[in-house]
């Protein structure tokens, strides 16, 4: 019988993709790998994208690692990129650590990732140098990630912020618009683009239609999720139409 692997989450409270994206991609792994996954949420509350809530939120995700560890999750991610970027350069480190002494103290150890980690691990593992990036977020925002992003030694060549603080709105949007927004990003020279630099903005069905249009791969922060947390299980991080990162072949 295939093992099954409990995924546990840790979402602001309106986000209302990554409980989709995530699923979406490990259960598109039974066509070609054996594992079987359960998912598992414990929520921080969020409405607004401002720097204060974001730090507001960050200092309840104790709890949540807590309340995940009761399930005996194998893995939790943090899924949300911007409050660990926006909490100082190379927080993810801190708060990875963090969560997983939380959740060891509670019951045994589980493998902690973060968004914010997670797309940096994925840009080191495709040996990125030079990026674009399309963001939801208002324009100090994103500076910040871009900030963040440059800091771990990547080029941002292009960051468009599309300026929408509701995140509520932003999980609306539909996927593929990001397929008509790709021609408006400076991506002349990266070597690769990260379609969607926040979990909560969806992006799956984007990535395999941008690659094909820019011969570059492209990631997002929930595909560089999906491929971190398949790096903590020790699993093939193969999944079909999700991009380069998620070929198996990194």
């Amino acid at each position: 019988m295939p093992r099954a692997f409990r995924i546990g989450q840790i979402v602001p409270s309106s986000n209302i993709t990554m409980e989709t994206e995530i699923p979406a991609m490990l259960l598109a792994r039974h066509e070609v790998a054996p594992e079987r996954f359960t998912f598992h949420s414990s929520r921080m509350r969020l409405t607004k994208v401002t720097k204060e809530q974001l730090e507001a939120m960050d200092r309840d995700s104790d709890r949540c690692a807590a309340e995940l560890s009761d399930a005996r999750v194998d893995v939790m991610g943090y899924a949300c990129l911007v409050a660990i970027m926006s909490m100082g350069r190379g927080y993810h480190r801190a708060s990875e650590k963090r969560l997983q002494d939380v959740a060891r103290l509670n019951h045994p150890p589980t493998h902690v990732v973060s968004s914010a980690g997670a797309l940096v691990e994925g840009l080191s593992a495709l040996k990125a140098k030079r990026i674009a990036i399309i963001t939801p977020y208002m324009k100090p925002l994103t500076q910040l990630v871009k900030d963040y992003i440059e800091s771990e030694g990547f080029e941002v060549l292009d960051a468009m912020s599309l300026e929408i603080a509701d995140n509520i709105v932003v999980g609306e949007r539909d996927p593929n618009a990001l397929i008509e927004l790709y021609p408006k990003l400076n991506s002349s020279g990266a070597d690769t683009i990260i379609v969607s630099a926040c979990v909560q903005m969806p992006s799956l069905q984007a990535i395999p239609a941008v690659e094909a249009l820019s011969g570059r791969p492209v990631i997002s922060a929930a595909a560089c999720t999906v491929y971190a947390m398949l790096k903590k299980l020790n699993l093939p991080t193969r999944v079909p139409n999700a991009g380069a990162l998620l070929s198996g072949n990194y």
